[in-house]
């Protein structure tokens, strides 16, 4: 009997399917977690935190409940999945999945206070992270899920584009720092103040706050610009590639099931 349960709650929280018993358990869960993120965001209104202190606190108190079941659930049920097999190691391995921390970093801010003692800032932290709820979403959105395919798939290609791009800003602010320095030293006081100016230059969003003023400072700055539009627009090339071989995938009648790893045709 315990088997059967577990086979038909697998079936229901895991595997894609257009039955109306998934796509209403979908549909609840989606809905629970955009009225969640909606919740917080009022509550950070100091007058409707007030007036409506005890909705906020039993509808958090029912989302939780809600959430920390489902999560207790899908660690009973992952030993079905064949990566998770093992009736111990597979709930270890489960445990550190990507969409398992997930459900438990939605569910921590409010235990947490229970177990360890906090200052309120800390507290006030910890309630924000709620907002993060948000990311449970990509248990029930394909793009979403196509989007962390294509992460993995091209992470070598992210992450040497990324490195690229600090490189240059590192160079950048140095060099900045070295030209600048004697002439404003209050702007240019560091290399890591530098990073500023490097930062908003590379990006091409210019607050105009910290400017170079020397002629070796104006000639560097125009440089890095070009530089830096060239590498900040690699990482968005990379993604738009791998987003163009997933969807011929999919045309192809080659998906990949984002809960088992198997390929659906």
């Amino acid at each position: 009997m315990s088997e059967k349960w577990r086979n038909a709650l697998y079936n229901a929280l895991e595997t894609p399917s257009d039955r109306p018993a998934n796509r209403i358990i979908d549909v609840f869960l989606v809905a629970l977690i955009a009225s969640n993120v909606v919740v917080v965001t009022l509550h950070t209104v100091s007058s409707l935190a007030v007036g409506y202190a005890s909705f906020f606190k039993y509808f958090e108190m029912l989302s939780v409940a809600i959430f920390t079941v489902e999560y207790v659930l899908r660690m009973w049920i992952c030993t079905i999945n064949d990566s998770y097999r093992h009736p111990v190691l597979g709930r270890i391995k489960y445990f550190f999945s990507p969409f398992a921390i997930i459900d438990l970093i939605a569910i921590a801010p409010f235990y947490l206070p229970m177990l360890i003692p906090v200052d309120l800032l800390f507290l006030r932290g910890l309630r924000l992270m709620r907002l993060l709820r948000l990311l449970k979403l990509g248990r029930y959105s394909e793009a979403i899920r196509m989007m962390g395919s294509i992460l993995k798939s091209k992470k070598e290609e992210i992450t040497i584009a990324i490195t690229m791009s600090l490189i240059l800003l590192l160079i950048a602010s140095g060099l900045m720092y070295y030209i600048e320095s004697s002439a404003q030293p209050a702007v240019f006081s560091s290399i890591p103040a530098a990073m500023w100016w490097g930062v908003m230059t590379m990006t091409t969003v210019g607050y105009g706050d910290v400017y170079p003023i020397t002629p070796a400072g104006k000639v560097l700055a125009g440089v890095i610009a070009l530089l830096g539009i060239s590498l900040f627009i690699l990482p968005a090339g990379i993604i738009a590639a791998g987003y163009a071989v997933e969807i011929q995938k999919r045309k192809n009648g080659r998906i990949v099931c984002p809960k088992c790893g198997n390929v659906i045709s």
